[in-house]
């Protein structure tokens, strides 16, 4: 299987105490979540204790990245809190740290769904931003894995999601999507498509295709989600 084979691939990796942190970066809709929940899991059944926790809740609030003028860029470097990301992944070698979390539903960082962690065996972090300058050495990751797929596989995964949370929205006045329930399900297509080009494209062309180079792993994924391939860069 694949996930053994990164598996064997990541255990030369793992220093010699402490938290192994694992990163799982790549584009915007690449399947970040759904990959470290399954990669969790293989890991689960032979190092203890797992832990994931995702960049977005690094994100600043909506509120602030409103007053800097880039809410509509939400996802570039600049907005997220960096030296949160940093104390944390410090912090969690040596003692309890409390992971921040965001809520796609309602588009922004919830504070209820924080959550405190002691001193895992594995880490594994999971988002943008990882291994980007504005983050800091590369030593708060002892691994980077990179998932990448075709930037048509990518647009058809994200258009989807978002019609997936338009869709639910319907009955939930609370959900960012709500305001777009006046729209056609075309015109809620198009919106996706124009926000997939605009803002998660140009943010993986510009920002998160350069962590590539400097992962540990690349996973090449296949239209149906599937790792076809997992090399160095």
């Amino acid at each position: 299987m694949i996930l053994d084979d990164i598996v064997l691939r990541l255990a030369p990796l793992r220093p010699p105490a402490g938290p192994f942190v694992i990163g799982v970066t790549g584009s915007v809709a690449v399947g970040k979540s759904t990959f470290a929940q399954q990669l969790a899991e293989r890991l689960g059944t032979g190092v203890g204790a797992v832990e994931i926790a995702c960049t977005d809740g690094f994100l600043m609030p909506n509120a602030r990245l409103e007053a800097l003028g880039l809410l509509g860029q939400k996802g570039i470097p600049a907005t997220y809190d960096h030296a949160a990301l940093r104390s944390v992944l410090t912090g969690v070698r040596t003692g309890p740290v409390k992971i921040p979390a965001y809520s796609h539903v309602i588009y922004d960082v919830d504070p209820s769904l924080a959550r405190r962690i002691d001193p895992p065996q594995v880490l594994l972090v999971e988002g943008l931003t990882l291994r980007h300058p504005d983050t800091g050495p590369p030593g708060l990751l002892d691994a980077l894995i990179y998932l990448e797929a075709d930037e048509a596989d990518l647009e058809r995964w994200y258009v989807a999601r978002f019609l997936q949370l338009w869709e639910a929205a319907e009955h939930d006045p609370t959900s960012f999507y709500a305001r777009f329930r006046g729209m056609t399900r075309e015109q809620t297509d198009a919106l996706a498509r124009m926000v997939w080009r605009d803002v998660n494209l140009k943010n993986l062309h510009d920002h998160i295709v350069h962590a590539r180079p400097l992962a540990d792993l690349v996973a090449r994924k296949g239209p149906d989600h599937a790792i076809l391939s997992v090399s160095p860069p």
